[in-house]
């Protein structure tokens, strides 16, 4: 439930480890009266004195039947939404509608010319050329591969996730830890690493901003965290939630504060200019 309020913009007030606290999602209020139960993942609204589950949530907040409520979890790939029950349907994953048919070195003049374009060709060793089937059609694209053995599928055209949705963590044993929304902006920090003088650390990969949720109970141990997130709602609103329980994380967006992302930066801006080199000097 936490990863559905904070893709549609809702923050707690206050919050522990067994439950948080919310304005009123459906309606204007001052006062938190929607209380969230983590533990049995069920919410309630005092001010109005109703409940229940993420379906019944979405089916209120999206003023719509049940059937369309689960295709709306499905396109945003909500791992809370999988296996809930409701009264007449049990949610679980679509049958599996794709077959991967080769992962190889990339190769394909496509996506090496993809790659150039993002600035990150020299960082294949974390991705894969795959082919897939689909619908009775043969694809091919740039595999990053997440903590569930799914793939981040991109190309110039498509950008999908084949098997279930998850984050992906690289560990060296490090104290520190830098999490980013997507793998693009990964191997964009990658090429600028040693120029900005960082050390190398444990990297988390959300895949997905809606995946925070997830990444608490990993990365409450680690004493610095670093946060690379895109410059909008949804990046603001994960620097909060994150920085707001950890004291030791840093939001490191400074480095790129006039671009959309890490990766945009990296397209657009000359890294050895005088914004970087007083990033450096930090």
């Amino acid at each position: 439930m936490e990863e559905v309020l904070l893709a549609i913009g809702h923050l707690p007030t206050k919050q522990n480890e067994k439950e948080a606290w919310y304005l009123n999602p459906f309606a204007t209020e001052n006062h938190a009266s929607f209380k969230l139960n983590k533990r049995l993942n069920i919410w309630y609204l005092f001010s109005e004195g109703i409940g229940g589950n993420n379906i019944d949530f979405m089916k209120r907040y999206l003023n719509t039947s049940i059937s369309e409520v689960l295709n709306w979890a499905e396109n945003q790939n909500f791992s809370s939404f999988q296996n809930q029950k409701t009264p007449n349907r049990k949610f679980e994953n679509p049958l599996k509608t794709y077959e991967i048919t080769e992962v190889k070195e990339i190769g394909h003049h496509a996506l090496l010319e993809y790659l150039n374009s993002r600035k990150v060709e020299n960082q294949t060793e974390y991705i894969k050329e795959i082919h897939y089937q689909m619908n009775g059609k043969n694809y091919f694209g740039i595999g990053f591969k997440n903590d569930s053995d799914g793939y981040e599928i991109r190309n110039a055209y498509s950008k999908i996730c084949l098997g279930k949705k998850d984050i992906s963590i690289i560990n060296i044993d490090s104290n520190s830890i830098r999490i980013f929304e997507g793998f693009f902006d990964f191997l964009s920090f990658k090429n600028v690493e040693n120029y900005l003088e960082k050390e190398a650390s444990d990297y988390l990969i959300l895949n997905s901003v809606s995946m925070i949720a997830k990444i608490k109970n990993t990365i409450k141990n680690y004493e610095k965290l670093e946060l690379y997130f895109d410059n909008d709602e949804a990046g603001n609103r994960a620097v909060e939630m994150i920085k707001s329980e950890n004291e030791n994380a840093e939001d490191c967006r400074i480095l790129y504060s006039d671009f959309k992302d890490l990766n945009d930066w990296l397209i657009q801006e000359n890294p050895s200019n005088e914004r970087q080199l007083k990033y450096k000097r930090r």
